[in-house]
């Protein structure tokens, strides 16, 4: 069997070389033959292969993969919802709980929002947390204390703002492949109110609730996803979920290592 992996031509860095050869790695020991490629590589490529795990985000490249018959996953609508968080959230309300949001409006460039985050706050309440509607590792995430600090972190971009969860600095990451949890740490940070290792977390292998495992399952099947990692707040809220986890970290701390579970899935689904 002959697949591709898709990554980013513009995201390098050590750790994400360490991620795509542990794929590669892993692919190989159960007779996989899985070349490394970029998006911009793909996009005037032409070569053949019976599926692409697309690392990535670039959804119109996803997309256009699968209008050619390649079978990808995850697919570009599930990586495209789980990419804006406004999607993320409006996918699965009222199909799992989550913590309260308002997405801001839209507009069609920098404009003075200080009507709506008035609203909002009142809604909402102080602290609260401001998210860019795109980012990863808890970027462009920040916890504001007044409105002032909500106006200050707006940009072109789209956003929206979340209801604070006291102990939010505490969170269990779960991994789901194909409808099933295979793994699950719980993270913390003493010194942020993200949990997120990339921001100076810790983490320790943990073993999920019923509940809370089916709440991720729950979530992932909401989404289309064939993988992914959800976050889960007070052991009852879904805060996010990951189309491409980093899986590195959750091998590290629990010792169970997702890649031949996402493999075996693909082989079963192709």
């Amino acid at each position: 069997m002959k697949g591709i992996l898709a990554v980013n031509a513009y995201l390098k860095g050590e750790k994400f070389n360490i991620l795509h050869n542990h794929l590669a790695a892993s692919a190989k020991s159960m007779g996989i033959m899985l070349k490394i490629k970029n998006n911009e590589e793909l996009l005037f490529s032409d070569e053949k292969c019976d599926f692409v795990l697309f690392w990535d985000k670039d959804v119109s490249l996803a997309k256009k993969l699968e209008n050619g018959g390649i079978p990808v996953f995850n697919s570009s609508r599930s990586i495209e919802l789980c990419d804006d968080k406004a999607k993320t959230y409006l996918a699965l309300e009222s199909i799992v709980a989550q913590p309260e949001t308002v997405i801001a409006p839209f507009s069609f460039f920098k404009t003075d929002y200080s009507a709506f985050v008035k609203k909002a706050v009142r809604r909402l309440g102080l602290p609260v947390v401001f998210k860019e509607r795109f980012g990863s590792f808890g970027e462009q995430v920040y916890l504001c204390q007044n409105e002032n600090e909500v106006l200050f972190h707006i940009s072109e971009k789209p956003f929206l703002l979340q209801k604070y969860i006291e102990g939010g600095n505490e969170d269990i990451r779960i991994e789901v492949v194909g409808g099933k949890c295979i793994a699950a740490m719980k993270r913390k940070n003493e010194n942020d109110f993200r949990s997120n290792i990339t921001n100076g977390g810790t983490a320790l292998a943990y073993v999920p609730s019923a509940e809370e495992s089916a709440l991720a399952v729950k979530a992932c099947a909401a989404l289309g996803l064939d993988f992914g990692g959800v976050d889960i707040l007070n052991g009852s809220l879904v805060c996010e979920v990951n189309s491409n986890a980093h899986i590195i970290n959750l091998m590290n701390v629990t010792g169970i290592d997702a890649a031949p579970e996402i493999f075996r899935h693909i082989i079963n689904s192709i």
